[in-house]
């Protein structure tokens, strides 16, 4: 089988910061969601195929210096380039999903890449909300539309979340830990949804310390084209590439807010 036939197969397997919600452009209407697939049955016959995987990654991130790039807002037009930089160089990172993002997406094809590429899924909630604004039938209505709508697509069980603009409270921690979702949020901000600049972006990205969450946003082409600059610069600094689960070494506890490691 060729190598693409086997990344496709793959796809159907595996399984914001503090901006002001952001306008975007071409933005695609939400459609309905793509039929369900069986992870389970595609599973074993990708086993056959290509026995070992997914490949097992460890990293010592109290000796070596980690760094986890975290994306919010999409998937959109401009993830795609993005993840075609990120493949390039295997670098992973965590992408954290509004569910009327992966549902615009008629073939379901772009969160299946993602998570067949090897980054990491976190929920983003439905459609970007403040979660301390609303109620607690709709702050559960955000996180679990969007979690059963992508394992639907991918089998994947997301694990942690990152509330909208950064807003938590008592309400949101008891949701999350109810939902299994540990609160990832981040201790470098790059205000790219700000400031759509590659160079200001790359540079804030850059001011990263080993154990650092670095802030950004896929759905702005500004963001992308910032992406190569970031992975040399913190590349010739010695950073090791991480998702968040991966800088932690073990998964994040449901319900508890992470910052840095």
């Amino acid at each position: 089988m060729r190598g693409w036939a086997v990344a496709l197969a793959l796809l159907t397997l595996m399984a914001c910061g503090g901006e002001p919600w952001p306008r975007r452009e071409h933005q695609l209407a939400p459609v309905r969601a793509p039929q369900a697939i069986d992870p389970a049955a595609l599973a074993r016959r990708l086993a056959a195929i290509q026995p070992g995987w997914p490949r097992s990654r460890r990293f010592d991130c109290a000796k070596l210096k980690c760094v986890a790039l975290t994306f919010d807002d999409g998937p959109g037009e401009y993830t795609p380039r993005l993840l075609d930089e990120l493949r390039r160089r295997d670098v992973k990172a965590t992408f954290f999903v509004l569910g009327e993002m992966v549902a615009a997406d008629r073939s379901g094809h772009m969160i299946r890449r993602i998570a067949a590429d090897g980054h990491e899924l976190g929920n983003h909630s439905w459609n970007h909300p403040s979660l301390t604004g609303v109620s607690g039938d709709e702050l559960k209505r955000q996180l679990r539309q969007t979690e059963e709508l992508v394992h639907r697509l991918t089998g994947v069980r997301m694990r942690l979340m990152r509330p909208p603009y950064g807003a938590t409270d008592k309400a949101v921690a008891e949701e999350t830990r109810r939902e299994g979702l540990a609160q990832i949020l981040w201790n470098v901000d790059t205000l790219d949804w700000r400031d759509r600049d590659p160079e200001v972006v790359a540079r804030r990205a850059a001011a990263a310390t080993p154990g650092s969450i670095v802030l950004m946003h896929d759905i702005h082409p500004t963001t992308v084209e910032a992406v190569p600059k970031v992975l040399d610069t913190l590349a010739k600094k010695g950073f090791t590439f991480v998702t968040v689960s991966e800088l932690y070494g073990k998964e994040p506890l449901a319900g508890k807010t992470y910052t840095e490691r």
